[in-house]
């Protein structure tokens, strides 16, 4: 059965509620006929207003951001819906299983291994990744975050150029134990004015990879046809000025195929996790 069927259609049946989101996120089951599918529900009562995103919900952002990773082709964001649910209307997305939140930890779960997005001593970054930012941990000790140089997490890097993310944290990105890389929370993506905040500075000013570039020049296509399937579902989603910024943002890279400079300093989330 179709994952986003079992979204839609699935009856929910909420397992808790993660205490460190800043808005209300629970973890539920959806099961449809003989299939059950772990997810996070989101519910629209349960966000906390923001001055700076009056428009819509977080919710809304949350499916708008999905369809565009899925007009793209890539993937880059689990399968996402919006539906009632126990507590009224939010958005439902699909559980992703990693290393961390696995019931069936891996063989090597027991060795050291650093993150796609890490904190490291300030001399110690590894061979193949990118540092991003100099810091002083809660001893006083100097680290650096860092992230790897992973064609996997470039393609998320360009997804939230194109999606202006105002919150790419490193906690927002998941490595799958299907060997996908995810990112989540995309309610603060979308607007109309420059908001990019990511933790993914490494390739700033770099070339984006031709196949890359191709993808993102279809999304062009599909967002400048007046009445396409895309636009639709967005416009039910985000507003009329945002579909145009997006469609901008877009064009941008599919024009110039590179990586954006941050504007003076390096603008990242806080906490960067």
């Amino acid at each position: 059965m179709a994952v986003l069927d079992v979204l839609r259609e699935g009856e929910l049946t909420i397992l808790g509620r993660i205490p460190s989101a800043s808005n209300a996120t629970l973890v539920c089951d959806a099961a449809l006929d003989d299939t059950e599918l772990r997810c996070v529900y989101k519910p629209v009562r349960g966000e906390v207003p923001l001055w700076d995103f009056p428009d819509g919900t977080l919710a809304g952002r949350e499916v708008a951001s999905y369809l565009v990773s899925e007009a793209l082709g890539w993937g880059a964001i689990p399968a996402t819906v919006h539906r009632d649910g126990p507590v009224g209307p939010g958005m439902v997305q699909r559980w992703i299983e990693t290393p961390d939140n696995s019931e069936h930890p891996r063989a090597d779960a027991g060795s050291p291994r650093v993150d796609l997005v890490d904190l490291c001593p300030a001399d110690s970054v590894p061979t193949g990744f990118f540092a991003v930012l100099e810091a002083y941990d809660h001893t006083g000790e100097p680290v650096v975050l860092v992230h790897a140089d992973d064609p996997r997490l470039q393609r998320l890097a360009v997804l939230d150029v194109v999606l202006n993310n105002a919150d790419r944290k490193g906690g927002h990105v998941l490595e799958g134990l299907d060997g996908g890389v995810y990112g989540i929370d995309h309610g603060i993506c979308l607007h109309s004015e420059d908001k990019l905040r990511t933790v993914l500075w490494g390739w700033a000013g770099e070339q984006v990879p031709a196949h890359l570039v191709a993808d993102v020049a279809t999304l062009v296509e599909q967002l400048e046809t007046a009445g396409s399937e895309l636009r639709e579902e967005l416009r039910e989603l985000i507003t009329a000025d945002e579909i145009e910024a997006l469609t901008l943002r877009a064009m941008v890279i599919a024009e110039n195929a590179t990586m954006p400079f941050p504007p003076g300093r390096r603008p990242i989330p806080w906490p960067p996790f």
